[in-house]
Parts: structure tokens; sequence; C-alpha cells
């Protein structure tokens, strides 16, 4: 592992507890193991981590978010989305490849909404014109993949933007309607409540709860 990579793995089980472990695999899942390390912990070894090394470049930046995201244990793949959150001014849309190899490779809500709203959504934020014409190509193709996580991800992604005022509210409308089964009434209804583990379509969910309180004008 590199110097980073170490600092920030040995940082993390040392704030590690039993107790939240079990209480995080109950939570969600057995997908991965579990430190039990607090959400806190993670941000903090990540601000310590970028402080002992303060000249990551882009190349550096994305390596080691590949080293940690690579042993699927919760904390490392949550401090992999913090550091690129940290760092989101140095990625640009070729990064999406990996981050659709991340998406893919967590299938956790705690991963991949952070991800999504996080890191994809203020990435393309800051692209040029022809950079977010090729990162909307990528999303297109995501909320067409059959994989359930990456369209949820495409859906989530502009949650921020849209917050703000800003984003393209009528290419959310398409990307939803899009995932959205014909037979099932339109939305709101709470995420989590939908049947059969439909993320994508709890991604909806999540976007339209969100505007109903932040820009009720807008409208499936």
């Amino acid at each position: 592992m590199s110097d980073a990579g170490d600092f920030i793995d040995l940082a993390l089980q040392r704030e590690s507890s039993w107790s939240r472990a079990e209480e995080s695999e109950s939570r969600h899942g057995s997908g991965h193991r579990y430190y039990g390390s607090s959400v806190g912990a993670v941000r903090g070894t990540i601000r310590d981590a970028l402080r002992r090394h303060p000249d990551l470049t882009h190349d550096d930046i994305t390596a080691l978010s590949s080293e940690l995201w690579e042993v699927p244990v919760f904390e490392r793949r949550l401090a992999a989305v913090v550091l690129l959150q940290s760092s989101v001014r140095l990625l640009t849309n070729t990064d999406l490849t990996r981050i659709e190899g991340f998406v893919r490779s967590a299938q956790l809500r705690a991963v991949v909404d952070p991800l999504a709203i996080d890191v994809v959504g203020p990435l393309i934020a800051g692209l040029d014109v022809v950079g977010r014409v090729r990162a909307d190509s990528v999303l297109d193709r995501w909320v067409r993949d059959p994989d359930g996580w990456l369209r949820r991800a495409a859906l989530l992604c502009p949650l921020r933007e849209l917050r703000a005022g800003a984003g393209d509210w009528s290419r959310f409308v398409r990307h939803a309607r899009s995932v959205l089964p014909e037979s099932r009434p339109t939305p709101p209804y709470r995420d989590g409540a939908v049947d059969g583990g439909a993320v994508d379509e709890g991604a909806v969910a999540v976007v339209l709860t969100d505007m109903a309180k932040y820009r009720p004008e807008l409208e499936l």
C-alpha cells in the first residue's frame, strides 16, 4: 500500500468499535466487512491524510481512491468517497469510468448515494461545455444500464444542483420516467417504501421528496 493508504487504513482501524461494526453490519448487510469506525472518524482521517500529503495530484488521488476501494471494507470505501469529494475540483469526466466501477461493486445505498450526490454531481457541475456533454452521454448510458445501482447514481447525481435552484429538471424527468414502470402510479412515495428493492425507483422518490421541500413548483 502507499504511505497515504497505510495511514488511512491504520487510522480507521484505531477508531474501530466491535459494537459499531455489528450495528453497521445489521444496518447495511453482510456484503462488506466493517471496522466499526464512525463517519466522523472517516472524515477526520481523510482530512488528516490530505494535510500530511498536501501535494497529491489528480493521479495520486484517483489511485489512492482505488487502493482504498479494492478491499471490501465499508469504512475504507466510504473513505474513498470522502477523498474524491474533498478533491472533486481535480476530477474530470474521464474519472466517471472509475466511479462507475465503484458503483457497480458497492451495491449499498450508504456508499452509492454520497458517491452520486457528493462526487458525480459536483464533478459534472464543474466541467466545461464539452466535458459536460461527454459526461451527460455517460449518464444517459448509466440510466439505461441493467444495473439498478448505476441507474440510481445517474438519477441522484443532479440533486445538489437542483436543490440550489439550478440543474436540468427536464433531463431528470426524462431519466426518471425511463425507470418508472408504466403500471406504477407517479410518485411521491417514501424512499424505502418501494417494493422489490427497486433502488432506482427509490432514487426518484428521494429527488421528488427534496423538490417538494426546496422547489415545489417542479413536478414529474
